[in-house]
């Protein structure tokens, strides 16, 4: 029958407890940008039409097998995405507390108690010796969330935990961006050695025909020191290319998070390597508020606005149940007999009535903090339209950046050409074709330093669109 009664009491208390916050409705703020990306000639460009919000899951941006493979590796060991992982978890763990408060938290309790009294206090002259047992099962100080002050709080642990999902997915997005960004590095560096083992190869053929030619008596002493500052130039480079290349694996190494095979390093050369998929053109600036990060700030703006109610629900009373029901005697074995039960009800309200202020600075704290995270929200929009922005500017422009230094090369190639036969015939000194070789080298070097600047803002697209489908 107590137990029944205490029953009663719980579901009563969970009825009383399941009102609604305080907390002010919540509505997405307007995004602080134009709908529409400004054009590379600073005008405002058309939107365009756009079926689907999000960009590409990487699996289908990227061709490359081998930087699947190492994207696999980098998701599966990078440290820094571990350790936001765990945080998630953490956060959790954290959510799970805070709900749990919602309800009481009952136990079962048992205990003996074994007292003596001396005779002298006992009022008649004996020793007195008592003892009883007890079997309880309740629970204690728990509050009522008439007001919605322990909800509000639940809901702004949610949003938190929220949060924390989304800076996970924004991580997953950045990694895999910086490893195929390091990946394209590396690949564009190899092709920098490359080309400048192939210009050392071939200074030093010219080094020794110009030698010959110079013992001969047909060349001259100033050719031959020419020829030589190109060599050793060429010499030079091959050195600090060798250097960078073995940088760049260490920067792929420490992004994936364990040692990377030979065989899936990229090849010395960019063309394949960039096959990346297009995206989808006309994006409209909306789907900015869809990414990681910008979702994760508005998950925290979400949980400040619940903090709110909570800071509201301390200027009214608290109801709290202490409720206990079970058996008591003086013996163990009366513990069940008929007539021992027992059973506590203790209801406390608490009125705030003077506090110094305190719980209107608590509330103003709480709507300030929402104020600073909308600030907060906001800022990652414009941000993330910037990037975008500053993205598509760059991409407006590199193919035909790409095509004139293309042609760039074929013209240095064919001066090169020209000058080296003129000095082979005697027509000229070998200081021309000295300066279309350099020319020569520099725009080929140009070349992949331009193809890399076009790969990598592909990516860049890729990340600051959200990243699409992070699916494993």
């Amino acid at each position: 029958m107590k137990l029944r009664t205490l029953g009663i009491t719980l579901l009563l208390a969970g009825v009383l407890g399941g009102c609604a916050t305080l907390a002010p409705d919540y509505a997405r703020p307007a995004a602080p940008v134009d709908n529409t990306w400004p054009a590379s000639d600073g005008k405002v460009a058309a939107s365009g039409t756009y079926e689907s919000v999000a960009t590409p899951g990487w699996r289908t941006f990227f061709v490359d097998t081998r930087l699947h493979q190492l994207i696999d590796l980098a998701l599966a060991n990078n440290r820094d995405l571990r350790e936001t992982a765990l945080n998630i978890v953490k956060a959790r763990a954290q959510y799970r507390i805070q709900r749990a408060e919602l309800l009481p938290a009952v136990s079962a309790d048992a205990g003996s108690t074994a007292r003596r009294t001396p005779g002298e206090l006992s009022g008649t002259g004996q020793a007195i010796t008592s003892r009883s047992h007890s079997v309880d099962l309740g629970f204690s100080n728990w509050e009522i969330d008439l007001f919605g002050r322990i909800q509000s709080l639940r809901d702004q642990a949610l949003e938190t935990y929220l949060a924390s999902e989304e800076t996970l997915r924004s991580t997953r997005i950045t990694l895999v961006a910086e490893v195929a960004g390091a990946y394209l590095t590396l690949s564009a560096d190899a092709a920098l050695l490359q080309l400048a083992q192939e210009t050392l190869a071939s200074q030093q053929s010219s080094y020794t025909l110009t030698r010959k030619r110079v013992e001969l008596g047909v060349g001259t002493e100033l050719d031959l020191r020419q020829i030589e500052t190109s060599v050793e130039t060429a010499r030079r480079d091959v050195a600090a290319y060798t250097a960078q290349v073995a940088t760049d694996r260490n920067a792929l190494v420490l992004l994936v998070g364990t040692s990377v095979p030979d065989t899936l390093l990229p090849p010395a050369g960019l063309d394949s390597v960039t096959a990346l998929r297009a995206l989808p053109v006309g994006l409209p600036s909306t789907v900015l508020q869809e990414r990681p990060d910008v979702l994760a700030a508005e998950r925290q703006l979400r949980a400040a606005n619940a903090n709110i109610g909570a800071a509201r629900a301390a200027f009214f009373p608290s109801i709290s149940l202490t409720a206990t029901a079970g058996t008591a005697s003086s013996t163990l074995g009366g513990l069940f007999a008929a007539g021992s039960g027992a059973w506590t009800f203790i209801p406390q309200v608490s009125l705030p009535i003077f506090n110094a202020g305190a719980n209107r600075a608590n509330l103003q704290v709480a709507e300030t903090d929402r104020d600073i995270y909308l600030a907060r929200y906001e800022k990652a929009i414009q941000s993330a339209f910037r990037e975008v922005a500053d993205a598509l500017a760059q991409r407006a422009t590199l193919d035909a950046r790409l095509d004139a230094q293309h042609k760039l090369v074929d013209a240095s190639a064919a001066s090169y050409r020209l000058s080296e036969a003129r000095y082979q015939k005697g027509v000229d000194s070998y200081l021309s074709a000295l300066d279309a070789q350099r020319s020569l080298y520099a725009a080929r070097q140009s070349l992949v330093s331009l193809k890399l600047s076009a790969a990598t803002n592909a990516v860049t697209l890729y990340k600051v669109l959200g990243g699409g489908n992070l699916a494993l």
